[in-house]
């Protein structure tokens, strides 16, 4: 015998897939702005001017996309609350912790940033690419477009990270001597 829920129709915006979507949309939101402030530490700690100038690229996005994220909310009709987010929050102790136990103006170091900032960047993929998988599924079609265009930013930083640690860093790195 079906149950009274069972025989209710669950519109998308009463659904558990709407609240998981506002759920991760509160926690990229506060990702977000804790890269805000945890960027120009990043771009302070860089020795390569391609990578201080990498972070500081990003560091106007990512005000972009609290931009962005803000316009999300409203056009789902909720307002804009942000909740912790424990995996940004540990990337971001992370990236700070590399600053602290590496040497000042070294590539080592450079070399610990990049990989701290891909961790944020491969997080920042995987959440919004499933946001906007879930935008589309809930009928939020202009919601999943302006998600799309952060998407798009994060691979390209990625990328951008990628070329600058291939490009030189590493090798420098490689070529610096182990500190006890």
């Amino acid at each position: 015998m079906a149950t009274t829920s069972e025989n209710k129709a669950v519109t998308a915006a009463d659904s558990k897939l709407q609240q998981i979507f506002e759920d991760q949309l509160q926690d990229m939101y506060w990702a977000e702005k804790k890269l805000v402030k945890t960027l120009p530490k990043l771009q302070e700690a860089a020795t390569s001017s391609e990578l201080k100038n990498a972070f500081g690229t990003h560091l106007e996005q990512t005000q972009n996309h609290v931009s962005r994220l803000e316009n999300v909310f409203q056009i789902i009709g909720k307002e804009a609350r942000s909740r912790k987010c424990p995996a940004m929050a540990g990337i971001a102790e992370e990236g700070e912790d590399i600053i602290d136990e590496t040497d000042t103006a070294s590539a080592q170091r450079d070399v610990g940033l990049i990989f701290a900032a891909q961790k944020a960047e491969h997080y920042e993929i995987a959440t919004y690419g499933g946001l906007c998988q879930l935008a589309r599924t809930l009928g939020y079609e202009q919601a999943a477009e302006v998600l799309g265009q952060t998407l798009s930013e994060e691979k390209e930083t990625d990328a951008l990270l990628t070329q600058i640690a291939e490009g030189n860093v590493n090798k420098q790195a490689r070529r610096e001597p182990q500190t006890a």
